[in-house]
Protein backbone atom coordinates (compact mmCIF):
# COMPACT_ATOMS: atom_id res chain seq x y z
CA UNK A 1 0.00 0.00 0.00
CA UNK A 2 1.27 3.37 -1.18
CA UNK A 3 2.19 5.94 1.80
CA UNK A 4 0.65 9.49 1.63
CA UNK A 5 2.75 11.46 -0.07
CA UNK A 6 4.33 14.75 2.23
CA UNK A 7 6.42 18.05 1.51
CA UNK A 8 8.92 19.39 4.52
CA UNK A 9 9.32 22.80 4.98
CA UNK A 10 13.06 23.29 4.75
CA UNK A 11 14.81 25.98 6.31
CA UNK A 12 18.47 24.54 6.08
CA UNK A 13 18.49 24.49 9.47
CA UNK A 14 18.81 21.76 12.31
CA UNK A 15 15.51 21.84 13.14
CA UNK A 16 13.71 20.85 9.77
CA UNK A 17 17.05 18.66 8.96
CA UNK A 18 16.09 16.74 12.29
CA UNK A 19 12.53 16.59 11.49
CA UNK A 20 13.51 14.40 8.37
CA UNK A 21 15.54 12.26 10.09
CA UNK A 22 12.66 11.85 12.72
CA UNK A 23 10.06 11.33 9.31
CA UNK A 24 11.88 8.93 7.82
CA UNK A 25 12.58 6.71 11.02
CA UNK A 26 8.67 6.85 11.82
CA UNK A 27 8.61 5.98 7.99
CA UNK A 28 4.69 6.63 7.76
CA UNK A 29 5.02 9.43 5.04
CA UNK A 30 6.45 9.15 0.88
CA UNK A 31 8.58 12.38 1.48
CA UNK A 32 8.21 14.09 -2.30
CA UNK A 33 10.14 17.52 -1.29
CA UNK A 34 11.51 19.84 0.49
CA UNK A 35 9.74 23.58 0.53
CA UNK A 36 12.32 26.56 0.86
CA UNK A 37 11.70 30.06 0.55
CA UNK A 38 14.24 31.81 -1.46
CA UNK A 39 15.10 35.64 -1.56
CA UNK A 40 15.33 35.90 -5.21
CA UNK A 41 17.40 39.18 -4.98
CA UNK A 42 20.59 37.56 -3.73
CA UNK A 43 19.71 34.05 -3.94
CA UNK A 44 20.25 32.73 -0.35
CA UNK A 45 17.30 31.05 1.81
CA UNK A 46 15.05 33.81 3.17
CA UNK A 47 15.63 34.23 7.15
CA UNK A 48 18.71 32.15 7.05
CA UNK A 49 20.96 33.86 4.93
CA UNK A 50 22.62 30.51 3.85
CA UNK A 51 23.74 30.29 -0.16
CA UNK A 52 21.33 28.66 -2.53
CA UNK A 53 24.23 26.35 -4.18
CA UNK A 54 24.78 25.03 -0.59
CA UNK A 55 21.22 24.25 -0.46
CA UNK A 56 21.21 21.99 -3.39
CA UNK A 57 23.82 20.25 -2.30
CA UNK A 58 21.58 19.68 0.77
CA UNK A 59 18.85 18.48 -1.13
CA UNK A 60 21.44 15.94 -3.06
CA UNK A 61 22.89 14.95 -0.05
CA UNK A 62 19.49 13.96 1.55
CA UNK A 63 18.29 12.56 -1.30
CA UNK A 64 14.91 14.85 -1.70
CA UNK A 65 13.89 16.97 -4.26
CA UNK A 66 13.68 20.99 -3.48
CA UNK A 67 10.59 22.64 -4.34
CA UNK A 68 12.01 26.51 -4.28
CA UNK A 69 9.50 29.42 -3.56
CA UNK A 70 11.18 32.69 -4.61
CA UNK A 71 10.56 35.64 -2.64
CA UNK A 72 10.91 39.38 -3.70
CA UNK A 73 13.25 40.96 -1.05
CA UNK A 74 11.69 43.08 1.29
CA UNK A 75 8.03 40.58 0.83
CA UNK A 76 4.97 41.93 2.34
CA UNK A 77 3.13 38.89 4.24
CA UNK A 78 0.46 39.13 1.78
CA UNK A 79 3.01 38.14 -1.08
CA UNK A 80 4.38 35.40 1.08
CA UNK A 81 0.64 34.28 1.56
CA UNK A 82 0.54 34.67 -2.44
CA UNK A 83 3.22 32.81 -3.31
CA UNK A 84 2.85 29.74 -0.88
CA UNK A 85 -0.71 29.32 -2.16
CA UNK A 86 0.20 28.73 -5.50
CA UNK A 87 3.03 26.51 -3.69
CA UNK A 88 -0.05 24.56 -2.01
CA UNK A 89 -1.61 24.01 -5.53
CA UNK A 90 1.24 22.54 -7.00
CA UNK A 91 1.19 20.48 -4.03
CA UNK A 92 -1.92 19.63 -4.33
CA UNK A 93 -2.18 18.66 -8.10
CA UNK A 94 0.91 16.24 -7.35
CA UNK A 95 -0.89 14.63 -4.96
CA UNK A 96 0.34 15.81 -1.82
CA UNK A 97 -1.98 15.41 1.77
CA UNK A 98 0.58 16.36 4.23
CA UNK A 99 3.21 19.19 5.31
CA UNK A 100 5.80 18.78 8.05
CA UNK A 101 7.20 21.63 10.00
CA UNK A 102 10.13 21.67 12.70
CA UNK A 103 8.58 23.87 14.54
CA UNK A 104 9.34 22.90 18.61
CA UNK A 105 6.87 25.04 20.99
CA UNK A 106 5.66 28.44 19.46
CA UNK A 107 1.92 28.05 19.68
CA UNK A 108 1.33 31.09 17.02
CA UNK A 109 3.14 30.04 14.33
CA UNK A 110 1.78 26.23 15.08
CA UNK A 111 -1.48 27.86 14.87
CA UNK A 112 -0.44 29.95 11.93
CA UNK A 113 0.47 26.73 9.95
CA UNK A 114 -2.72 25.00 10.77
CA UNK A 115 -5.00 28.06 9.33
CA UNK A 116 -3.04 28.19 5.83
CA UNK A 117 -3.23 24.82 5.15
CA UNK A 118 -7.00 24.59 6.45
CA UNK A 119 -9.68 23.78 3.41
CA UNK A 120 -6.30 22.98 0.84
CA UNK A 121 -6.69 19.46 1.58
CA UNK A 122 -3.29 19.20 3.03
CA UNK A 123 -2.55 17.81 6.70
CA UNK A 124 -0.01 19.79 8.49
CA UNK A 125 2.50 17.21 10.54
CA UNK A 126 4.61 18.05 13.46
CA UNK A 127 6.80 15.83 14.13
CA UNK A 128 9.64 17.44 16.66
CA UNK A 129 6.72 19.29 18.38
CA UNK A 130 6.95 19.61 22.28
CA UNK A 131 10.24 17.75 22.84
CA UNK A 132 12.51 19.48 25.54
CA UNK A 133 14.72 21.57 23.22
CA UNK A 134 17.31 21.00 26.16
CA UNK A 135 17.52 17.67 25.59
CA UNK A 136 16.69 17.91 22.05
CA UNK A 137 19.79 20.36 21.26
CA UNK A 138 22.29 17.56 23.51
CA UNK A 139 20.63 14.61 21.30
CA UNK A 140 20.94 16.01 17.84
CA UNK A 141 24.83 16.26 18.48
CA UNK A 142 25.11 12.40 20.18
CA UNK A 143 23.21 11.18 16.88
CA UNK A 144 25.62 13.04 14.66
CA UNK A 145 23.85 16.16 13.56
CA UNK A 146 26.45 19.00 12.99
CA UNK A 147 25.44 22.71 11.83
CA UNK A 148 26.89 26.07 11.67
CA UNK A 149 24.95 29.45 12.78
CA UNK A 150 24.27 31.11 10.06
CA UNK A 151 22.38 34.09 11.72
CA UNK A 152 22.37 35.51 14.87
CA UNK A 153 19.84 38.02 16.65
CA UNK A 154 22.39 40.83 18.23
CA UNK A 155 19.72 41.52 20.75
CA UNK A 156 20.36 38.25 22.33
CA UNK A 157 23.65 36.67 21.10
CA UNK A 158 27.10 38.30 20.67
CA UNK A 159 27.99 38.58 17.28
CA UNK A 160 30.79 35.96 17.85
CA UNK A 161 28.65 33.38 17.89
CA UNK A 162 27.22 33.77 14.04
CA UNK A 163 29.52 31.04 12.08
CA UNK A 164 30.33 29.00 15.24
CA UNK A 165 29.55 25.27 15.23
CA UNK A 166 26.78 24.04 17.01
CA UNK A 167 28.33 21.53 19.48
CA UNK A 168 28.07 21.18 23.34
CA UNK A 169 30.78 23.53 23.77
CA UNK A 170 28.32 26.31 22.10
CA UNK A 171 25.63 25.06 24.20
CA UNK A 172 27.56 25.36 27.20
CA UNK A 173 28.30 28.84 26.83
CA UNK A 174 25.01 29.96 25.75
CA UNK A 175 23.64 33.11 27.80
CA UNK A 176 21.09 32.31 30.24
CA UNK A 177 17.56 32.45 28.82
CA UNK A 178 18.69 31.48 25.35
CA UNK A 179 17.00 28.57 23.96
CA UNK A 180 19.32 25.78 23.18
CA UNK A 181 17.13 25.45 19.73
CA UNK A 182 17.35 29.08 19.17
CA UNK A 183 13.65 28.53 18.81
CA UNK A 184 12.58 32.00 20.07
CA UNK A 185 14.61 33.31 17.40
CA UNK A 186 17.78 33.79 18.39
CA UNK A 187 19.98 31.89 16.28
CA UNK A 188 19.28 30.28 12.75
CA UNK A 189 21.58 27.40 11.37
CA UNK A 190 22.41 25.51 8.87
CA UNK A 191 23.11 21.52 8.64
CA UNK A 192 25.67 20.16 7.29
CA UNK A 193 26.00 16.39 8.56
CA UNK A 194 24.35 14.12 9.93
CA UNK A 195 21.78 11.16 9.39
CA UNK A 196 19.29 12.24 7.57
CA UNK A 197 22.48 12.95 4.95
CA UNK A 198 24.07 10.34 2.64
CA UNK A 199 27.01 12.47 2.84
CA UNK A 200 28.37 15.12 4.57
CA UNK A 201 28.36 18.94 3.17
CA UNK A 202 31.49 20.86 2.77
CA UNK A 203 31.35 24.37 4.55
CA UNK A 204 33.69 27.07 5.72
CA UNK A 205 32.66 30.17 7.48
CA UNK A 206 33.31 33.54 5.51
CA UNK A 207 32.81 37.15 6.14
CA UNK A 208 30.47 37.67 8.91
CA UNK A 209 28.47 40.88 8.28
CA UNK A 210 25.31 42.93 9.88
CA UNK A 211 22.10 43.11 7.91
CA UNK A 212 18.77 44.00 9.05
CA UNK A 213 19.34 44.40 11.93
CA UNK A 214 20.89 40.42 12.13
CA UNK A 215 24.84 39.12 12.29
CA UNK A 216 24.94 36.95 9.41
CA UNK A 217 27.80 34.34 8.76
CA UNK A 218 28.63 33.93 4.82
CA UNK A 219 28.66 30.02 4.49
CA UNK A 220 30.97 29.16 2.27
CA UNK A 221 31.22 25.44 0.10
CA UNK A 222 34.60 24.28 0.59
Amino acid sequence: MSKPKLLLSWSSGKDSAWALHVLRVQDRYEIVGLVTTINENFARVAMHGVREQLLVAQAAAAGVPLWRVPLPHPCPNAEYEQRMRVLIERAVAAGVTHMAFGDLFLEDIRAYRVKQLADTGITPVFPVWGLDTAWLARDMIRHGLRAKLSCVDPRHLAREFAGRTFDNTLLDELPRGIDPCGENGEFHSFCYAGPMFARRIAVQTGEVVERDGFVFADLLPE
